[in-house]
């Protein structure tokens, strides 16, 4: 059973980090990309966050460069993002997505407020 498990969102100040968790199972997670993708209510859920099988290549959109960081671990079926200087504009539900399986997780809820 293919199974995208989301965890580490919560309630944080701006500026402030989080740090979210994917934990993949049933599918061969190391021949995947992963990304980190998030929405927020009325609109498109978007990629922000890729890295490759390897864990070698990542790729970013704009408005997370140089504060998030997706990272992965094959050994524990993982994958992270590390989100630091969080704005109020990052609020959304982060989805992990498993590119070989064209599979979205439940989803982890980010609220950035002071």
């Amino acid at each position: 059973q293919v199974q995208l498990v989301e965890s580490g969102g919560g309630l944080v100040q701006p500026g402030g980090s989080l740090r979210l968790s994917c934990a993949a199972s049933g599918f061969a997670f190391a021949r995947s990309a992963m990304s980190w993708g998030r929405q927020v209510p009325e609109n498109e859920r978007e990629l922000v966050a890729t890295v490759i099988n390897t864990g070698g290549t990542t790729n970013y959109v704009d408005s997370v460069k140089g504060r998030f960081t997706i990272s992965r671990d094959n050994a524990k079926n993982t994958v992270y993002l590390q989100m630091n200087s969080l704005k109020p504009e990052d609020t959304a539900v982060y989805y992990c997505y498993a590119h070989l399986l064209h599979r979205w997780g439940q989803g982890t809820q980010v609220n950035v407020s002071s």
